[in-house]
């Protein structure tokens, strides 16, 4: 697994703003989208091309384009949605599946109730959105269930990510044998007792919802 902790000075603000518990949620969504923006810059790094030639107004050049078959985007619901725009607006070619995920708060395991995923992925570059890598429970069993179906190459974008959870998705992916890659705003110190991050941003989902406290 490899991580991708981005430091870039935009991406530091807008994580600041979105930390404030006074931000409210129609700040928050904007913020989110802008801020996955920037992220999905450095996730799309390695997406796969082919070359082809275009003819200029003056002559041919050579470019390249994103190979077939295409990339799939995909949000765990219900958080993952807000991110959807921001990744799609880098990606617009990209199909989008959708992945619901949800995590028993007693024994923070995470098990699947939707799917509106292509059968077979073989040869499929996959994005996963998201929004808090916390026990890395949700993370983890997405991936592996992305790379049943096929999928040889996976990236999941995450606003922040805490260390216990890269270390579980790191160990429950070892043996998956694709390129497994997390991209995030930020690596936050621990999780606490709740299994929330720390300092983290609060519940994703409430706060984009407008559901916190």
């Amino acid at each position: 697994m490899r991580l991708l902790d981005v430091h870039h000075p935009l991406v530091a603000h807008k994580l600041a703003v979105l930390r404030d518990r006074s931000t409210n949620s129609a700040t928050f969504r904007l913020l989110t989208d802008e801020l996955v923006t920037l992220l999905a810059y450095e996730a799309t790094r390695d997406a796969r091309v082919a070359e082809i030639v275009v003819e200029t107004p003056v002559a041919p050049a050579r470019g390249v384009k994103l190979s077939s078959p295409k990339p799939i985007v995909v949000p765990i619901l219900r958080a993952g949605l807000g991110m959807l725009d921001g990744m799609t607006r880098l990606l617009p070619t990209a199909e989008v599946g959708f992945l619901g995920m949800i995590r028993d708060e007693q024994t923070l395991q995470a098990t699947t109730y939707a799917n509106r995923l292509p059968e077979d992925l073989t040869g499929r570059q996959c994005y996963l959105l998201d929004p808090m890598l916390a026990t890395g429970g949700t993370l983890a069993a997405s991936i592996s269930y992305l790379a049943e179906k096929g999928a040889d190459h996976i990236t999941a974008v995450c606003l922040l990510a805490a260390p216990e959870g890269l270390e579980r998705v790191e160990r429950e992916t070892a043996e998956l044998q694709i390129p497994v890659t997390i991209v995030t705003a930020a690596v936050d110190e621990r999780l606490n007792d709740k299994g929330y991050i720390v300092p983290g941003l609060g519940d994703a989902g409430d706060r984009l919802y407008g559901l916190a406290d």
